[in-house]
């Protein structure tokens, strides 16, 4: 591209970089940062993403409640987090301005649209409409800003297609995208070449994709031919481990394990879903994979989703059903519903910030009692959850494996951090994960003896997974109390206390097919992190900071909740100070201190985000002051 040969500034190698493209909603921020994000992906570089965008289908737009947001981390080196402060902040409008410039680090950029700062988007952000933000003293002072007359020059760029305004507004974010391509040294081809793909291929709009196309080299020619940005840099590709990578979040991740893990099981997935932020792209995605024989339920409620991913699995599949905490709740009466029947099931839980409707975009991971207890009478589950977007994988795969094992429902606990934010993904060798054992038990058309469906294994206590009409393997089922050995419906006081104990010691042996804890950080110390979930890469970023500040801690991280690992006590009993950073209230620290009596001490942030590593690295260390008192 002759665009990028002409320039000559040399660019200035940095380590790691923030970027936060910034506007509203319909300025098509989630696409211009997941396009940067793929240009990174290809370069080598590591990365982490945080997608932010409001839960209004349309927010009045230049409004500060219709702000989108997409934040990449991109560096030289590993890295865990999408990062604390950013260091460009690109703001389509006032809006995305007033919402964002807060998260800039001092001395970072702010790339402005001017020509949306008039009396009326500044009205609109909330505003006095003579403020002058792009030119405030105190702000100029902070942040090196730079204002670019962004819609002008796409209008004027485009002006000869024909098209109205409106529709050449909307190729603005390309602009930006240029621009930020030309600051960090990143080609345009792989966003050239994807515009060219979806609309001129896939939508069949080769003029859409030549507009964006026009409007993404303006970008980077205002970089190239301006001294408003004297400066680029570049990141130099990650040291990663050598192997085949590709971009993945959560939810594909999710996605594509489920589907490796009915090849493993040589039986059928079948996802039964009903749509709910953020949990509906599970749905979406499986159902593009008929191909693998995944088959796909869109139910008219969550009820129905979870009852018909039990017929699934009574009929001899594996029912998967997918959802975030408010749809947990409505699925809990069919939850032990399954722990009676005694039959796997997969539940994805990607939780979300409530309680109720809460911010149905925004992150949280106070869904762990729930998934503990959240069902009438002692009715225990297993409990997994997902530590980054690229574990989301072999978690759904463990998920299924322990389901079959043990006949019984498992809980799966993402989150919409984990689920919209993307890493590099290593991608295995298929052929080198395990296959998952299932046996059914043969027909006894020609055997005298009755079919006993509650005679279990010796080694898992699981019951036979006998499937309907085989002959001779005919038994109730249902949600009454069953006798523990013929299957025939009882009310015997006895008996239902012997087969409560059986499906809890049923989830404890579990823990003999999970591997134990490990302890990383500085073992030695007196000191443990331990967490779960989406805090994972926040905790390995605090802990290797402060043990450059001479601070040693140890560091566990949990995947499996219920049971948890057989060691985890031992672990534990090492440790005077036990520290438990989590997105919710305390509610693994609860946990651990029932079951262990340990002095666990909370870390806690609840406000629709992951941690910053600044603030769990202050709470670390006030936690381990506290306990010195």
């Amino acid at each position: 591209m002759s665009n990028q040969t002409l320039d000559t500034t040399t660019p200035t190698p940095v380590d790691s970089v923030a970027v936060r493209f910034a506007g509203d909603s319909g300025d098509g921020m989630q696409l211009a940062g997941g396009q940067f994000t793929s240009t990174t992906a290809i370069l080598g570089n590591d990365f982490s993403t945080f997608p932010d965008f409001p839960a209004e289908i349309r927010a009045p737009r230049g409004t500060t409640f219709g702000v989108s947001g997409f934040q990449v981390h991109f560096a030289a080196r590993p890295i865990h987090t999408p990062g604390d402060m950013i260091d460009v902040l690109v703001a389509m409008n006032p809006a995305a301005f007033k919402t964002n410039v807060s998260e800039v680090r001092p001395g970072g950029m702010i790339i402005a649209d001017e020509d949306e700062f008039t009396k009326t988007g500044l009205k609109k952000a909330g505003y006095d409409p003579d403020d002058k933000p792009l030119t405030d003293e105190v702000l100029s002072a902070r942040y090196r800003i730079v204002t670019v007359p962004l819609t002008r020059i796409v209008r004027e760029a485009l002006a000869d297609t024909g098209r109205s305004a409106k529709e050449i507004d909307r190729c603005r974010n390309m602009f930006a995208l240029g621009l930020v391509c030309w600051m960090y040294d990143r080609p345009l081809q792989p966003t050239i070449d994807w515009l060219e793909t979806y609309f001129g291929k896939k939508k069949n709009r080769p003029e859409i994709a030549a507009m964006n196309v026009t409007a993404l080299k303006a970008g980077w020619a205002f970089g190239e031919t301006t001294e408003a940005i004297p400066e680029r840099y570049q990141v130099a590709a990650a040291e990663l481990p050598p192997g085949l990578y590709r971009k993945v979040n959560g939810n594909e991740a999710m996605v594509l394990g489920l589907t490796v893990a009915g090849a493993k099981a040589k039986t059928q997935i079948s996802y039964c879903g009903y749509p709910i932020t953020p949990a509906s792209e599970l749905l979406h995605g499986l159902s593009g994979l008929k191909r693998f024989g995944i088959q796909t339920f869109q139910a008219e409620d969550e009820i129905a989703a979870v009852a018909a991913a039990i017929g699934v699995s009574y009929a001899g599949g594996i029912g998967v059903t997918g959802t975030s905490g408010p749809g947990l709740a409505l699925k809990g009466e069919a939850l032990g519903l399954a722990v009676m029947l005694e039959l796997p099931l997969v539940v994805i839980d990607v939780q979300r910030a409530g309680p109720a409707t809460g911010m149905p975009t925004k992150t949280e991971q106070a869904d762990l009692m729930q998934a503990m207890f959240g069902r009438s009478g002692e009715a225990p589950c297993i409990v997994l959850a997902a530590a980054s977007p690229s574990d989301c994988f072999d978690i759904a795969i463990e998920a299924v494996r322990l389901a079959v094992r043990g006949m019984c429902p498992v809980i799966v606990l993402s989150d919409a951090g984990i689920a919209n934010g993307a890493e590099p993904w290593l991608v295995p060798d298929v052929a080198s994960i395990p296959d998952i054992q299932i046996q059914h038990p043969a027909a006894q058309a020609d055997s005298n003896e009755a079919f006993e469906p509650y005679l279990r294994d010796p080694d898992t206590l699981a019951r036979r997974w006998a499937i309907p009409g085989t002959p001779g393997l005919e038994h109730r089922v249902g949600g009454l109390e069953k006798d523990g050995t013929t299957g025939a419906v009882t009310y015997d006081g006895l008996n239902h206390q012997n087969m409560i104990a059986l499906r809890a010691e049923k989830i404890t042996k579990i823990a003999e097919a999970i591997p134990p804890i490990e302890v990383g950080g500085e073992v030695g110390s007196d000191t443990l992190v331990i967490g779960w979930g989406g805090t994972q890469g926040a905790i390995l970023s605090a802990t290797e900071r402060l043990q450059c500040e001479g601070v040693f801690t140890a560091m566990v991280h949990l995947r499996h909740l219920n049971p948890m690992p057989s060691n985890l006590g031992e672990v534990l009993a090492r440790y005077t100070n036990i520290i438990v950073p989590e997105v919710n209230s305390g509610q693994l620290s609860m946990l651990l201190r029932a079951k262990f009596l340990v002095d666990a001490r909370s870390v806690n942030v609840i406000r629709g985000r992951g941690f910053h590593v600044d603030e769990l690295v202050t709470g670390i260390r006030s936690a381990i002051e506290e306990a010195g008192q």
